[in-house]
């Protein structure tokens, strides 16, 4: 629940025509301790400075020159888009409450006021809003870590079928190319067996920097899980463009790697897949860059490889020590 120091804090925009009654709603609003609290006279000025501020509540005279009430809360609603409308009519007209209800005003105040109602009513209308934007808030969190991988902030699974998807019906529209580059790192069980997890998730971290440094900003990055990551490129026009990101991620990741007094390294291997020459499907793409995966691994790791082209070898890095044992068995 809202505190009520959130409470008194929240975003308060006071409309009327009337000095008077601006200066009068200030003055109770700034009497009961709210502290974020401004006012305009022009109602066409409302929705812009919504836009803006994203008020908490708009305390809206319904009987104004120009745009009345109704047409605010019009525009309002748009920018809402479905969402809490933080309108809080004020009226002197018994016979406008309910249509300021059905306007999509969330609660009135009649004219002239009474201190005890204007205060219940104001404070209520802001405890429920700050609720649905807490509400909101988490709402949109936990969709978040639905779709992204928890230790390095990468996509995960779920979302990049999404995006290889989209990639791949963008290229199809536009009679282009796209690619699938899946990585898997070499010698990361050694690190995870000689110096514990903890080094092993600063490794993954450190590498799932590295893979979004070296990667166009259109491009996804994400991680499979374990030591499984995998980069979707669109836009390309033939194999050769893929080849060369991958080439360098290669020798981005076999960089050495500083945690605390340690200098630790290994080494990456790549399967590409290429739409639509290798597959036109999300499922068979993947599998065929797995499989070309699986060839650079036998082929003796730290390289690429494409169904066409075979496994490249990369530049081999020179020596730093301490280094990790390598486990060339391991995938």
């Amino acid at each position: 629940m809202p505190s009520r120091e959130d409470i008194l804090n929240a975003k308060i925009l006071v409309v009327d025509d009337s000095p008077d009654n601006i200066e009068l709603m200030e003055e109770i609003l700034r009497e009961e301790g709210y502290t974020n609290v401004s006012s305009t006279m022009l109602p066409e000025q409302v929705c812009p400075l919504h836009r803006q501020h994203t008020y908490d509540l708009i305390l809206l005279d319904l009987q104004m020159p120009g745009l009345n009430g109704f047409q605010v809360m019009k525009g309002l609603k748009e920018i809402e888009q479905g969402g809490y409308l933080p309108v809080l009519a004020l009226t002197a007209q018994p016979s406008f409450k309910i249509a300021a209800l059905e306007a999509g005003a969330r609660d009135f105040i009649s004219k002239p006021f009474d201190l005890l109602e204007v205060h219940k009513r104001i404070h209520n209308m802001l405890e429920v809003r700050l609720l649905y934007k807490e509400l909101a808030q988490y709402s949109k969190t936990q969709q978040e870590l639905a779709l992204h991988d928890a230790l390095t902030g990468l996509p995960n699974r779920r979302l990049l079928e999404d995006r290889i998807a989209t990639t791949l019906q963008h290229a199809n529209r536009h009679h282009h190319k796209a690619a699938i580059m899946y990585l898997d790192l070499d010698g990361f069980k050694a690190i995870n067996d000689t110096y514990g997890h903890a080094y092993g998730d600063e490794i993954l971290k450190m590498v799932a920097q590295r893979l979004v440094a070296h990667s166009r900003k259109e491009d996804t990055v994400a991680r499979l899980g374990g030591d499984e990551f995998m980069i979707v490129l669109g836009d390309i026009h033939t194999l050769q463009d893929a080849m060369g990101p991958a080439a360098k991620l290669v020798e981005a990741v076999s960089e050495p790697y500083f945690i605390n007094d340690l200098t630790l390294r290994l080494s990456t291997s790549i399967g590409i897949s290429v739409y639509p020459d290798d597959a036109e499907s999300v499922e068979a793409l993947i599998s065929i860059a797995d499989y070309a995966l699986y060839e650079a691994k036998r082929a003796g790791k730290n390289r690429f490889c494409t169904t066409s082209a075979g496994p490249v070898e990369a530049t081999p890095a020179p020596a730093s020590a301490p280094v990790a044992p390598a486990d060339l068995a391991h995938r």
